[in-house]
């Protein structure tokens, strides 16, 4: 079964296409890049789970080893952590080596996102239940992780060839964190596991922003019922939010690139207002993207939309000939 919508796939996918036209990418483009965007996903991860470092505290604590002051630290330790747990797996990208995912390999990411958090159970698998406050999923019996970390390798595996590489990702994201099978850190590890599945395929680092957080938690609940297109609409968001960061950056200035405006500012030149833009970009159906808060696109991404509903009523004026 196909989750992932078509005209979003296919956006997503020429976007990957026109960031690896521009390649050999300009290294010291890309390092600021990276750097940049190692910072936002630790900081969003953490802040997801609710470490109070900001965003500008995380490059301070990552970037120039500063302690902040009246913060817990915990929540340094856990910016420190994820950043290393990030470092590896940028290390495996940029040596070209396949890692599998394994077992082996989620306890070693699971290792080093708690190591000096909580150094007696880092790596190691839960071994009594736990309740998640404030969320209806309970997690598999303890007993039960083993095998079900077990099944859902083998899941991944078979899956592989099958999946589109988000779907994949995606769903390989929330079934590790439907298993819980770690006492802490197990929504860090599984955003981190998804990313390298995603990087290995070429993408960007994928950032689920803080400011996204209802909105995540909400479609993880849904997909515990099996209701899992929202889960895969809202990760291919986040890829898309990526690539068109770093198309908007690595675009040499002699092609020419879309700019990207607030809505209120495109709205004025289109059938439509800034809250309906809004809720195209929320919905997918728009190309667009966050920075914060705030929802940008361009002319040419609403000139798309336009021009594919058009395509869709003719098709459906034809069916109904």
């Amino acid at each position: 079964m196909k989750y992932l919508d078509k005209n979003l796939q296919n956006r997503i996918e020429e976007k990957l296409k026109e960031l690896n036209k521009l390649r050999p990418l300009p290294p010291s483009a890309v390092e600021k890049l990276q750097r940049q965007f190692q910072i936002e996903m630790t900081y969003n991860s953490n802040a997801i789970e609710g470490n109070s470092l900001t965003l500008k505290e995380t490059f301070l604590v990552i970037n120039e080893g500063l302690t902040i002051k009246g913060k817990p630290l915990k929540d340094h330790l856990e910016a420190k952590n994820h950043q290393e747990a990030l470092e590896y797996l940028y290390g495996l990208i940029e040596k070209g080596r396949r890692q599998t995912i394994s077992e082996q390999f989620i306890r070693s990411i699971h290792q080093l996102a708690v190591q000096e958090t909580d150094k007696e159970w880092a790596g190691k698998y839960r071994n009594s239940d736990v309740i998640i406050t404030g969320a209806d999923h309970i997690p598999p019996d303890a007993i039960d992780v083993p095998p079900k970390m077990s099944k859902l390798m083998d899941w991944l595996e078979q899956n592989q060839k099958k999946l589109h590489i988000i779907e994949l990702a995606a769903l390989f994201h929330h079934q590790l964190v439907y298993i819980h099978p770690f006492f802490d850190g197990n929504g860090r590890v599984a955003r981190l596991a998804m990313n390298l599945l995603l990087m290995q395929a070429g993408y960007p680092l994928v950032i689920i922003l803080k400011n996204d957080r209802k909105k995540y938690y909400r479609v993880l609940s849904r997909a515990d019922k099996d209701d899992l297109v929202p889960l895969i609409r809202f990760i291919a968001q986040a890829v898309s939010r990526s690539l068109d960061i770093y198309l908007k950056i690595l675009t040499p200035v002699s092609k020419k690139r879309e700019k990207y405006l607030l809505l209120s500012e495109i709205a004025k030149g289109t059938p439509y207002n800034a809250k309906y833009l809004n809720l195209l970009a929320r919905q997918g159906e728009l190309e667009a993207h966050k920075e914060g808060r705030i929802w940008l696109t361009t002319k040419e991404a609403v000139e798309r939309y336009i021009q594919n509903r058009k395509r869709k009523r003719i098709i459906v004026r034809k069916k109904q000939k």
